[in-house]
């Protein structure tokens, strides 16, 4: 989850070319309008955490 975020992040920060990163762009710019690139950034800051917490055990824990 934590690389997926990274990902994410990166990608828009860069405004990357990469294909995948395009096709979420396309799909989310519908919603999102111009702003999709800072979307992107945020939602993947939120999953880098969350990815995180839940690797550390701090968050959904299996018992």
């Amino acid at each position: 989850m934590a690389i997926v975020g990274l990902f994410l992040a990166v990608s828009a920060t860069l405004r990357s070319d990469f294909a995948v990163y395009r096709l979420i762009v396309a799909r989310s710019r519908i919603l999102w309008g111009d702003r999709v690139h800072l979307f992107h950034q945020v939602v993947g800051a939120i999953l880098v955490v969350l990815g995180l917490l839940w690797a550390s055990g701090v968050i959904w824990m299996g018992e």
